[in-house]
């Protein structure tokens, strides 16, 4: 009797897998904190004979070489793949044996990188689930643009032709299992539902109900920005990442968080949007323990750039060091728990700034007050409806484009609140006036601003033609799981 038991990384959107029979087991697209592996593969009782990449990741750092070594198991990794490790070369239609009557096959998928590979696991001679990491997804399929902009159209062809082989090599009641798309920004379209088979893909994926050129069309042009950290995860998968050390760091006092916010190091309170808005140090930047940490903090940071870590308790520091370290930021050069009173110099006060709804910007601008609406959400959540006379910059372009705000008091939202957060800290941390609108976009009607819809945004400062204003238009809030759910 086989199992697969998913494990899940909400915080990025993935899923690896854990295989096997009576004795052995195969873990797929393994997370870096490997532990989770190991505690799995220990409920289950199995040994984990084999660890399987489907591809070399460009969204986190994969725990492939270290669980390998670990358990002494056989590390298979597509054998196009260029990695400079030692592993087993896997190429299209190689049979690994797991266990007793257990199989996996080899199945070549390029499309979201040139040497994506899908494994097929059969029970005796029956086929019955295919781990399909960035290839066919549930809806959807990996997006192509990850690996080089000049192979990204062959590579969207490659991933029509990969999802047709799939859905024509395997029967209607294998289920499909990727890694991506529960969240990942390694998927091209937002992914709905949580299970699915190749049956139900033949039917409703567009992969394999549009022709090639219909499919490749529509998916490059809904293809939207990549974070940034993504440049670094291949080159850190290729080399074969270190073990990671998830031992507390050193503690820092007062005196040293403002020494290293003076040496323009990032100092990020992972404390709630609610509290940091409340009192926090002048200068730090909020980025809740409990949302989105690793993308959006390894989207803005500079690369490399020092940071500490403040926090609430012990174990959000210990979560957050967990959740950053599957996206390369290893080592924090310190922390701090607690709150403000114990990070701030004797004489220090705290800074703070309001929180707001929609509601309470609608009653500022009846009362003519100088209010600045920034909206920080992506362009195509934009293109749904946006609030009338606002600005758009996205979070991830905030830092760098911070002086085409507008003068006045800032009020910034986004589609929930989380975003809107993280681009408030970054404003306060330059000294600006800040109100950070939580609330979610659909407030905006209701509180009876006009939500302008359909049109591509404008950029900061542009002027608005009148003409596209409509008081009834109706305010959408498109977020999806690539971006945080429904509260970001």
């Amino acid at each position: 009797m086989f199992f697969v038991d998913t494990l899940e990384t909400e915080g990025l959107g993935n899923r690896s897998y854990l295989a096997g029979g009576r004795t052995t087991a195969v873990v797929v697209d393994p997370p870096r904190d490997v532990e989770r592996v190991l505690a799995a593969a220990a409920a289950r009782g199995v040994r984990i004979g084999y660890v399987a990449e489907t591809h070399v990741h460009n969204d986190y750092v994969t725990g492939g070489p270290e669980l390998a070594r670990l358990t002494g198991a056989r590390y298979l990794v597509p054998a196009a793949a260029r990695v400079s490790f030692a592993r087993v070369p896997v190429a299209d239609g190689d049979r690994i044996a797991v266990d007793a009557g257990l199989e996996l096959r080899a199945l070549a998928t390029p499309g979201h990188t040139p040497h994506h590979t899908s494994y097929v696991l059969a029970e005796d001679g029956r086929e019955i689930a295919a781990f399909t990491g960035g290839s066919l997804l549930i809806g959807t399929v990996g997006r192509p643009d990850l690996v080089e902009p000049r192979l990204t159209e062959r590579l969207a062809r490659a991933q029509h032709a990969s999802a047709h082989r799939l859905a024509g090599e395997l029967p209607d009641d294998v289920r499909v299992l990727p890694t991506h798309g529960f969240g990942s920004f390694c998927s091209s379209a937002q992914s709905e539902g949580d299970t699915t088979t190749i049956g139900a893909e033949r039917r409703g994926n567009e992969a394999l109900t549009q022709d090639v050129d219909t499919f490749v069309a529509g998916m490059l042009a809904g293809l939207e920005d990549v974070p940034a950290y993504y440049a670094h995860m291949a080159p850190l998968n290729a080399g074969g990442p270190a073990p990671v050390d998830l031992t507390p760091p050193g503690t820092a006092d007062a005196e040293e968080i403002a020494r290293r916010l003076a040496a323009g190091e990032w100092v990020v309170d992972l404390r709630s949007r609610t509290a940091f808005a409340e009192g926090h140090v002048a200068g730090t930047y909020n980025f809740e323990g409990e949302g989105k940490l690793a993308t959006y903090l390894a989207w803005l940071i500079p690369w490399g750039r020092p940071v500490t870590l403040l926090a609430a308790s012990a174990g959000q520091l210990a979560d957050a060091q967990r959740e950053l370290v599957r996206v390369g930021i290893d080592r924090p050069a310190a922390a701090a728990t607690g709150g403000p009173d114990a990070w701030l110099r004797e004489g220090e006060e705290p800074r703070s700034f309001p929180r707001a709804d929609f509601a309470a910007l609608k009653r500022a601008r009846e009362l003519g007050e100088k209010a600045v609406v920034l909206d920080v959400r992506r362009a195509s959540e934009r293109a749904e409806g946006y609030v009338r006379d606002s600005v758009h910059i996205p979070v991830h372009e905030l830092r760098e484009r911070s002086g085409e705000v507008p003068d006045g008091v800032v009020w910034v939202h986004c589609a929930g609140g989380m975003r809107a957060a993280i681009a408030a800290s970054l404003l306060d941390a330059e000294g600006r006036a800040v109100v950070a609108v939580d609330d979610g976009f659909e407030g905006a009607r209701r509180a009876g601003l006009t939500v302008v819809p359909g049109v591509a945004a404008r950029p900061a400062g542009a002027p608005e033609s009148a003409r596209h204003a409509d008081a009834g238009a109706p305010a959408t809030s498109p977020e999806n799981g690539r971006c945080g759910g429904p509260s970001a």
